[in-house]
């Protein structure tokens, strides 16, 4: 949920910098059916409280890496889709920081004291005031007056910038300023 702000954003920039959501709307990913699998997969590792059922703490682990390497094979299949390579350089942050940490995604005092939040394990977030590859965990809250999430890593900001990229490219906006045909007139003057 913490990426729906950044997403919704770069939505809004790039139609102010005359990007077209009809481009967007027209982006043909490949392999899409990984992504709807690997959710799919997520929602049985991590159900919401209203479903009837719960998922073992080592087989929602085990079912939270299968759906990643589906989210890895997706965007190998969509490499060549600008901000993709971004997108998974971010999961591939969260992937370490997990595997390093025994199957969760630390989650540092700090942050979750900062998103008035308490827990030990919560989804596959789990309190750890010395993980290993701290750089790589989950560090900062979202403000809370935000509503869309609770602590975030460096893998997620990393993620956030490539769909931003990935929406800013595929609506097909352009950053303000001279065009390039106009600098190089100018500079053949």
């Amino acid at each position: 949920m913490v990426l729906a702000l950044p997403v919704a954003a770069s939505l809004v920039l790039a139609l102010l910098a005359g990007g077209d959501p009809r481009r967007l709307a027209g982006l043909r990913l490949r392999g899409v059916g990984l992504f709807y699998v690997a959710i799919g997969i997520q929602l049985l590792a991590f159900p919401f409280p209203f479903f009837p059922w719960h998922t073992g703490d080592g087989l929602a682990r085990a079912l939270w890496l299968a759906s990643y390497a589906l989210l890895v094979c997706a965007a190998f299949v969509n490499r060549d889709v600008t901000g993709v390579p971004v997108i998974a350089a971010g999961m591939l942050s969260n992937v370490v920081a997990v595997v390093a940490n025994g199957g969760h995604m630390p989650a540092l005092p700090s942050a979750l004291q900062a998103a008035h939040k308490s827990f030990h394990v919560h989804f596959n977030s789990a309190a750890n005031a010395s993980p290993h590859l701290a750089w790589l965990v989950d560090r900062w809250a979202v403000p809370h007056w935000l509503h869309v999430g609770n602590v975030f890593s460096v893998g997620d900001v990393v993620i956030a910038i490539g769909a931003a990229l990935l929406v800013w490219s595929a609506m097909g906006a352009r950053l303000p300023g001279p065009s390039r045909r106009s600098a190089t007139f100018e500079q053949a003057s």
